[in-house]
Order: structure tokens, then C-alpha cells, then sequence
């Protein structure tokens, strides 16, 4: 005789499906295009697999501060941090687009270039560096790129500290036939 207790009939069944991977990643779709989500440390395996794919153009490397917008809505199992590296890749051979967003903390605002697989992404890792403030381990030259090397501060982030000037108008716009 068995000691094993069945379930009770009323017992509740966890019917919540796996969610969707690709390359062993979270896998979520953004008006039909496919967005994979590794960790920092899956980032540059991602993207060697996705070469090896046939995804062998960067068309894009930026990064977005999600300062004030922390409730984004990210596949089950992926931490939302205040910034993410928004990487798209292009296979001219199969006529499609993948993004690759990587979560970035605030107190460690780092990834691993990409730099060695795709060589296009020098300058605009150091876009993101210098706009955001976001370093990219192991990059060949990763300095200043639009702003002026003694700039303090990375315009991009939504806590930096903006400069007013005061600015003269004479008179009421809307009285004067204006729209706004």
C-alpha cells in the first residue's frame, strides 16, 4: 500500500506558463519585432550567438533612463534597474531585426562592450557613456564624444541638473493672434 496523499480535488493548479526564452534568455515581442533580455553577464554571449545567427549589424546601441518610470512592463523574472542598454541588430540574410535590452543599476551603471564583435559600436558606446554616464568595460577609447571633455555630469540622465536662461518676451502670444 502506498503512503502517498493525492491531491485534493479542489487544490489549486499552477497552470501558469513557462515564460517565453530564446538563446536562453527571457524572450518578449514589441509590435512584432523579438526583444531578448539578458543579464549583464549573458549580454556579449547573447550577441556572439546572435552574430553566429546571422544578425551582423548593429543598427543601434542607446540607453534610456527609466529614472521616473520604474513600472515598465518587462518579462517575468527580469529586474527592473534605472537605466537599460537598448541594443538592435539587423540579419540581412533573414530580413530581420532583433533588440537586446539589458538592465543597468544605478549604483554599478556598467556592461561589457560589444565593440569586439561589432566594431560600429565604438562611437555610440561612447555616446551612451558620455550622455548617460554608463561605462562599457574593455572599450578600446571610451571618452567624451559630443560634450566637451571637462563637462561635468551626463545630460541624458533625468536627475541632472538642467540650466535656466531667462528669456524676454514682450507681450501676450494668444492676444496677439498666437494658437498656444
Amino acid at each position: 500500500m502506498s503512503e502517498a496523499t493525492p491531491e485534493p480535488a479542489d487544490a489549486p493548479v499552477d497552470d501558469t506558463p513557462e515564460p517565453p526564452t530564446l538563446y536562453g534568455v527571457p524572450l518578449s515581442d514589441s509590435r512584432g519585432q523579438r526583444v531578448l533580455h539578458p543579464s549583464r553577464e549573458q549580454y556579449v554571449a547573447l550577441a556572439r550567438t546572435l552574430l553566429d545567427e546571422t544578425y551582423t549589424t548593429c543598427s543601434d546601441l542607446t540607453a534610456v533612463d527609466y529614472l521616473t518610470f520604474m513600472g515598465r512592463s518587462l518579462p517575468a523574472g527580469v529586474t527592473a534597474e534605472r537605466f537599460e542598454v537598448v541594443v538592435n541588430l539587423l540579419s540581412i540574410e533573414r530580413r530581420e531585426r532583433i533588440r537586446i535590452r539589458v538592465q543597468v543599476p544605478a549604483d554599478d551603471p556598467s556592461v561589457p562592450t560589444l565593440f569586439d564583435l561589432y566594431p560600429g559600436t565604438e562611437a555610440m558606446e561612447r555616446e551612451v557613456y558620455d550622455m548617460f554616464g554608463i561605462a562599457f568595460t574593455d572599450h578600446p577609447d571610451l571618452t567624451r564624444i559630443l560634450m566637451p571633455e571637462d563637462w561635468e555630469g551626463h545630460p541624458l540622465r533625468k536627475d541632472y541638473e538642467q540650466g535656466r536662461i531667462p528669456v524676454q518676451f514682450s507681450g501676450d502670444f494668444a492676444s496677439k493672434g498666437g494658437d498656444r
